[in-house]
């Protein structure tokens, strides 16, 4: 009865898709999320009649075989990279990337982290963070006598105050792109960390090397299609109910084997 095992494995498979599209239905309110997609592959199978077997003297071969599969495995959450709309706050410490690439934010333990969460704070000391307090790089501090703040497209941070007209640059804001921005690790709080399926860190300005550039006085909502979501729930939960029919179906079958007499 390698059916109830079989099922055993689809039910499974189907209630991690559900765990993953809850998550994303979770974060639909997260700035700069970007929704995950379970995926799957068959296991191995069973080969019965191997294809290509001779099958008589006269060298006539099986065309097909007989090849029993075993169920399903998980291949993947891999995260669907899009550009999430802009929504306007007004703040000035607030920035929203438009287009490729990620702030760069040191962490604690000298770890470096990013995260496309624009909504930046500032430190009793003027040094701007996230808001879990963790610096942002390069590290820009604002002055306390400094009356207003402007980020431009290229990063460029200005201070005013009151007894100039023109601004005084602190510094520039880099972002930081991938090779393959798919394989970098989820950490939470809006971060990941740099991995051997993404590739080394390419770091350079706003407007530079096919990265995108920075808007000040907004943030980048979730890309989370709640439509989509709810779609693909139904799906989920339509597949885990036959798969536990399927079991219910073998549990029936196995019990008239053993009511033969």
């Amino acid at each position: 009865m390698r059916a109830l095992k079989i099922a055993a494995t689809g039910m499974s498979a189907q209630q991690m898709r559900v765990e993953t599209i809850s998550n994303n239905l979770a974060n639909m309110s997260t700035t700069g999320y970007n929704a995950r997609r379970a995926e799957f592959a068959d296991l191995h199978y069973q080969q019965m009649a191997r294809a290509g077997t001779i099958n008589a003297s006269d060298g006539t071969v099986l065309p097909t075989g007989v090849q029993l599969g075993l169920g399903v495995r998980p291949a993947a959450v891999s995260i669907h990279l899009q550009q999430g709309a802009l929504s306007a706050t007004n703040g000035d410490l607030d920035v929203a990337i438009e287009g490729l690439g990620y702030l760069e934010v040191t962490l604690p333990n000298g770890q470096t982290a990013y995260t496309r969460d624009g909504g930046l704070k500032r430190t009793g000391e003027g040094l701007i963070v996230t808001s879990d307090g963790f610096a942002v790089g390069p590290e820009i501090t604002i002055p306390d006598d400094a009356r207003s703040i402007s980020i431009n497209a290229d990063g460029e941070v200005y201070a005013y105050f009151d007894e100039a007209a023109a601004g005084q640059l602190l510094g520039q804001f880099t972002l930081t792109g991938f090779t393959n921005s798919k394989g970098l690790e989820a950490i939470g709080s809006n971060m990941f960390l740099e991995t051997e399926a993404s590739g080394p860190a390419l770091v350079s300005s706003p407007g530079e090397d096919g990265l995108g550039t920075l808007r000040q006085g907004y943030l980048e909502d979730s890309s989370v299609d709640a439509v989509r979501e709810i779609t693909e729930l139904i799906e989920a939960q339509r597949g885990y109910e036959m798969n536990a029919k399927v079991i219910s179906a073998v549990d029936q079958m196995m019990s008239a084997t053993t009511q033969v007499r």
